[in-house]
C-alpha cells in the first residue's frame, strides 16, 4: 500500500502530458491524482491533502504562478514543482522565490522529474516536523492582510486589544474583528495556537 505522503498531484491542461507523467510516476511507485485546470485542483485540495504538486506554469484562466499564490493564500503548504515548455527564466525565479522546490523545462528527463518529486516529498519529512511546521507557519501567515499582520504583531508582543487599538489608531472592536479573522485563517483555536504559529514563522525572535 502506498504511503499517503507519496502522492503527486499533476496539474496540467494538456491531457497527453497528464497521461504520460501519470504513467511514469505510477510505474515509479507513486500515487497520482491529475487535474486539467488550476481551479479544479484548488477546489479539491486542503491543508490536510497529502503529497506534493507538479504544476504547469502555462495554463488558461489560472496559470501555475497564480495557483501557487492561491495555495499560499489558503494556507496550504504543499511542496511545488513547476513545469514549463518555454524556459522562461523570469517565471523560474518568481516560482522559486515563491517557494517552488524545482523548475523543470519540457521535455524533461525522467531522472530529473523523479529527482524533483523526491526532493519535494522529502520536504514533508526532512529534519522532522519542526522544519515543516516552520514552512507551514510562514505560508499561513502569508494569507493575512496587512492590518491582520499588525494585530498579530501586537498579540505576539503580549499587548491587550485596547493597547493594540491605541497603537493602530482604530477601535477596540475593530481589533477584535481582525483578531477573530486572523485566528480563523491560521486555524488557531486559542492565543496559544496563534503564538505557536507566529513563533514557528520567526515572529518575535528579537524578543
Amino acid at each position: 500500500m502506498l504511503e499517503a505522503n507519496r502522492t503527486v498531484h499533476v496539474v496540467d491542461d494538456d491531457e497527453a502530458i497528464r497521461r504520460s507523467i501519470g504513467f511514469l510516476l505510477r510505474k515509479a511507485g507513486y500515487a497520482v491524482e491529475t487535474y486539467a485546470a488550476g481551479a479544479v485542483f484548488l477546489k479539491a485540495v486542503s491543508r490536510e491533502t497529502p503529497g506534493c504538486v507538479l504544476l504547469d506554469v502555462r495554463m488558461p484562466e489560472l496559470d501555475g504562478l497564480e495557483v501557487q499564490a492561491r495555495l499560499a493564500q489558503q494556507g496550504i503548504a504543499m511542496p511545488v514543482v513547476m513545469l514549463t515548455g518555454h524556459g522562461d527564466v523570469t517565471l523560474a525565479v518568481r516560482a522559486i522565490k515563491a517557494g517552488a522546490i524545482e523548475f523543470l523545462e519540457k521535455p524533461f528527463e525522467r531522472a530529473a522529474l523523479l529527482g524533483a518529486i523526491e526532493a519535494a516529498l522529502d520536504q514533508l519529512t526532512r529534519a522532522g516536523r519542526g522544519q515543516l511546521a516552520a514552512a507551514d507557519a510562514v505560508v499561513r501567515l502569508a494569507a493575512l492582510t496587512a492590518r491582520e499582520g499588525e494585530v498579530l504583531g501586537g498579540m505576539v508582543q503580549g499587548r491587550p486589544n485596547k493597547l493594540i487599538a491605541y497603537d493602530l489608531g482604530i477601535a477596540t472592536r475593530t481589533v477584535e474583528v481582525h483578531r477573530a479573522r486572523l485566528m480563523e485563517k491560521l486555524s488557531a483555536h486559542s492565543l496559544s495556537d496563534v503564538l505557536r504559529i507566529a513563533f514557528a514563522a520567526g515572529l518575535g525572535d528579537a524578543d
